[in-house]
């Protein structure tokens, strides 16, 4: 309860410090730690048991002694300050001004946490976003209130491909553009320098709220760094009326960080020794996106997660992929060939496309022209392997005509210039470019009238 300080502390592990608590004491609630030369070190109430708080502190707890600690209990939840003056400013994980600017001005505070959204209030996402990347637009469209991530590998252009989403997503037709919340968990800081400087020289910045948690700061930091990222993006939506992109980099560090902290506090591990709540973790951040009812607002969200050894399979991109509508796949042999961006075509997905493509959004042979590019690179596969085996001249002449589309489509309708921006008219007429290297008895899926109009 606020105001009432118990002395002492039962154990102290790491970054974890059990201590007495009465009732009133509840789950996520802010406490202030004191050691003996009254240093105040601020965690929040992660578990508790009987008469027992377990309290995380936001850093080290070297310093502190069982005998001498004095523990607050702040009666509140982490609450972050919002504004219309969060946007072109620098935050760290914890919320807390990192640009050598004070505290924005407003009174106003929100629980980091969240606030449930009642299912029944959300509507369905339909507003198509133009990235300007061929790759996304042509074939994995990015839907307005869409959750759709990214994942990557090591050494591959994710960051690259991230800045050049930030610069160049637009809803057509609005002029009102996209504020972008951008959170880097566990980054290394040349990777949040190129941000920083990436924003500031396409002149995006001021449009940018950014959270920096970088590989030097304390765990839990990554764990409180997303939160505070997405009720930013909650306030300037649904507060504000804004569409909010939300960039957040890199799922993998967070979800290191959740079982660093899980092994800490003694819970049994599931699958490669995360938590058994990874899952509802990463829900719970996840879910933050959409529309509502009511807020001419809406939150797109792009996680970005590196999996590790380049494993699909790995629980981070598995249970993500199950949370969120689909994923863009970053593809190592395809950047070893030089096309950027590498987005692997088969694996790669938009499950709301359907919904946001067409006439009067995008354009009538969108979703044909889409379905016969998907099935055409996946003939092309067939036969590259089939050429490996018996030698490229012993093809049939449609064979061979599958292998030309496949390298026009590689070269010409996902590789583009970091700095190009495509709309989606030269995007699906690229698509018809590669796909007039192909005998039009083979493009069974696209109306003859299409064929006719735009081949």
């Amino acid at each position: 309860m606020r105001g009432i300080e118990y002395r002492g502390l039962t154990r102290i592990e790491g970054p974890v410090v059990i201590a007495r608590r009465e009732g009133g004491v509840g789950f996520n609630e802010m406490a202030a730690v004191y050691d003996r030369n009254e240093g105040r070190r601020l965690g929040r109430v992660v578990d508790m048991t009987g008469d027992w708080a377990a309290i995380q502190i936001f850093g080290s707890s070297s310093g502190l002694s069982a005998d001498d600690a004095r523990v607050e209990f702040l009666g509140t939840p982490m609450e972050l300050r919002v504004g219309r003056g969060l946007l072109g400013r620098v935050f760290n994980g914890l919320g807390e001004p990192a640009d050598g600017y004070g505290d924005i001005l407003s009174s106003t505070r929100m629980d980091v946490n969240g606030l449930p959204i009642n299912p029944y209030a959300r509507t369905y996402p339909r507003d198509f976003i133009q990235t300007g990347i061929s790759a996304i637009d042509g074939m994995n469209t990015l839907i307005r209130g869409q959750k759709l991530p990214i994942f990557s590998g090591n050494g591959l252009p994710h960051n690259m491909l991230a800045a050049q989403i930030v610069r160049q997503a637009k809803i057509l037709g609005d002029s009102g553009g996209f504020v972008v919340v951008f959170c880097a968990m566990g980054v290394k800081y040349d990777a949040a320098r190129f941000f920083l400087d990436d924003f500031e020289k396409s002149g995006v910045l001021a449009n940018v709220v950014v959270f920096l948690s970088l590989a030097d700061a304390p765990s839990l930091e990554r764990l409180i760094a997303p939160r505070c990222a997405l009720t930013a993006a909650e306030y300037l939506a649904y507060d504000q009326g804004m569409h909010v992109l939300v960039v957040m980099t890199d799922m993998t560090n967070y979800c290191e960080a959740l079982r660093e902290v899980s092994s800490i506090r003694g819970e049994v591990p599931s699958r490669k020794g995360y938590p058994g709540y990874l899952y509802s973790d990463l829900a719970s951040l996840y879910e933050r996106a959409g529309k509502i009812q009511g807020s001419p607002g809406s939150i797109t969200q792009i996680p970005i997660l590196t999996m590790p050894n380049d494993d699909i399979s790995h629980p981070i991109p598995d249970l993500s992929g199950y949370i969120t509508e689909g994923q863009i796949v970053l593809d190592r042999e395809l950047y070893q060939k030089g096309v950027y961006p590498p987005v692997a075509g088969l694996p790669s997905l938009s499950r709301l496309m359907k919904d946001g493509i067409g006439p009067g959004m995008t354009r009538e042979d969108h979703k044909d022209l889409s379905s016969q590019l998907f099935a055409a690179y996946s003939r092309v596969k067939q036969i590259r392997n089939l050429a490996s085996i018996i030698g490229e001249e012993e093809l049939s002449t449609v064979d061979k005509s599958y292998l030309s589309f496949g390298e026009s489509f590689e070269a010409e309708f996902l590789s583009q210039d970091e700095y190009e921006d495509r709309d989606i008219e030269h995007t699906l007429d690229l698509g018809w470019k590669a796909l007039a290297r192909l005998p039009k008895d083979e493009l069974l899926r696209v109306r003859q009238e299409y064929i006719e109009k735009y081949l």
